[in-house]
């Protein structure tokens, strides 16, 4: 691989407009939708710049999301706007971070609905398993890079310390008390098609993340008995790949609430069912927050959960660790510059 700068194009745009099957039923779009757009405008760009020199042809499969937060409600009828662009890259990894705005196009207003930071791995055309040399990218300034290699490796620990959750399994319990963790748990069943996979025969990133956002807003509807809408997604973990023909388990359960949100962990598992030597398997992790909404789009007071056992507890505990967490960096963020 050689070790000069790609001359690729370092970012792209993709927009369509918002069709009545890409909204809830109080007419906002899913934020597992434009999770899927997010995700599709990144493997583009990666992989056209992964393939951008001579070399073994290759796909890039998603790794991570960062934190997004859904910034404004997108409706139907308007034009997504889903811009891309290449911001770092190491050996063997590439960063992209995305903008969504939406377009109003009766009066041609636009606003910011989505900011998200996702980071992809070449893979082989021929051996799925090899992870190829990723071409170097131009910096306009040296501090670029640096402030990139600090972003790789604080994702890179991040992601090390998610491993820890690959055995916990969540439990149907019978007869459940109202606001308890086991009377909102839900899960969803999938049988991975073609039209879920890429050129490898694996599982699109932006798919899992959409049946990911599917159950954590069934989890918080159940809690609340309201309409509810994402509000932002924690790290997006992605830890194995997922093969076509396998039946994946969607699972979430809520593990904090504050006054107005809920914080709901996803697990995704891998079944490999036609395949008796190999096990079940955890292929995805994350954690997302929602918000309650009244009938006019306002927010409503969120039921409190009632934790019931001590690993319930615990998981409450850091949750509320990492709200209190964001929490104070948004008040940092809104502090006035001297």
């Amino acid at each position: 691989m050689s070790g000069t700068a790609a001359e690729t194009p370092s970012a792209i745009q993709i927009c369509r407009i918002m069709r009545p099957d890409d909204a809830n039923i109080a007419g906002n779009i899913h934020g597992g939708t434009i999770l899927k757009m997010i995700e599709e405008a990144g493997a583009i760009i990666s992989t056209r710049h992964c393939n951008s020199q001579n070399g073994e042809r290759c796909v890039a499969a998603l790794a991570r999301v960062e934190r997004t937060d859904f910034l404004s409600p997108m409706c139907i009828g308007e034009v997504a706007h889903v811009s891309a662009e290449i911001t770092y890259t190491s050996k063997h990894s590439v960063e992209v971070q995305v903008h969504v705005m939406s377009e109003n196009i009766l009066t041609g207003s636009k606003k910011l609905t989505n900011k998200a930071t996702l980071w992809y791995v070449p893979l082989s055309l021929k051996n799925v398993d090899k992870v190829l040399e990723v071409p170097p990218v131009v910096y306009s300034r040296q501090e670029q890079e640096q402030e990139g290699r600090r972003r790789y490796e604080a994702q890179k620990l991040e992601r090390m310390e998610t491993k820890w959750r690959n055995g916990d399994i969540i439990q149907p319990v019978l007869n459940p008390e109202p606001n308890t963790v086991s009377y909102s748990q839900s899960s969803l069943i999938h049988l991975v098609g073609p039209s879920d996979c890429t050129l490898h025969g694996f599982v699109h990133g932006g798919v899992t993340m959409k049946l990911m956002d599917e159950v954590a807003g069934i989890v918080a509807a159940r809690h609340c008995k309201t309409n509810v809408v994402t509000a932002s997604v924690d790290a997006i973990n992605f830890h194995d790949k997922i093969r076509k023909g396998y039946v994946i388990t969607v699972s979430g359960r809520i593990t904090f609430t504050s006054n107005k949100s809920m914080e709901i962990e996803v697990l995704v598992d891998a079944d490999p069912v036609v395949d008796n030597l190999l096990k079940r398997y955890r292929a995805a992790s994350a954690f997302f927050t929602y918000v309650s909404l009244g009938p006019e789009g306002k927010p409503l007071p969120v039921p409190q959960l009632v934790p019931e056992t001590e690993d319930e507890k615990k998981r409450f505990e850091e949750g509320k660790g990492r709200y209190l967490q964001m929490k104070a960096k948004r008040q940092g963020q809104a502090e006035p510059q001297p």
